[in-house]
């Protein structure tokens, strides 16, 4: 499986981007699937989750009420939009997905099995 992350970039605060992540080599339609972030310094953390079903949702506290997740089983892509973006939200997103069919929602990075290779968010003040 691979995962292909893009849709990164420079934006202001209060700017919006959405972030793809395309998979192949799988169907990934049975399989929980994840986005998560770091920054320099940091761990990587939790941003949003979704169910192999895609009808449940979770958010990290830090950015829920402005990201939303989403998926498209025809493309075997995976989204995530960011709206109302601040500085700290500057970190390298990465997505994930979890190898075991027909998961829940999944936060911790251990429980992942296949990752994307990153793309990089900036947001200026």
């Amino acid at each position: 499986v691979q995962l292909q992350a893009s849709g990164g970039g420079l934006v202001q605060a209060g700017g919006s981007l959405r972030l793809s992540c395309a998979a192949s080599g799988r169907s990934f339609s049975r399989h929980a699937m994840g986005w998560f972030r770091q920054a320099p310094g940091k761990e990587r953390e939790f941003v949003s989750g979704m169910s192999w079903t895609g009808v449940s949702t979770y958010h990290a506290d830090s950015v829920r009420g402005r990201f939303t997740i989403s998926r498209d089983n025809d493309k075997n892509t995976v989204y995530l939009q960011m709206n109302s973006l601040k500085p700290e939200d500057t970190a390298v997103y990465y997505c994930a997905l979890q190898g075991r069919r027909f998961s829940t929602i999944l936060t911790e990075t251990r429980e992942y099995d296949y990752w994307g290779q990153g793309t990089q968010v900036t947001v200026s003040s």
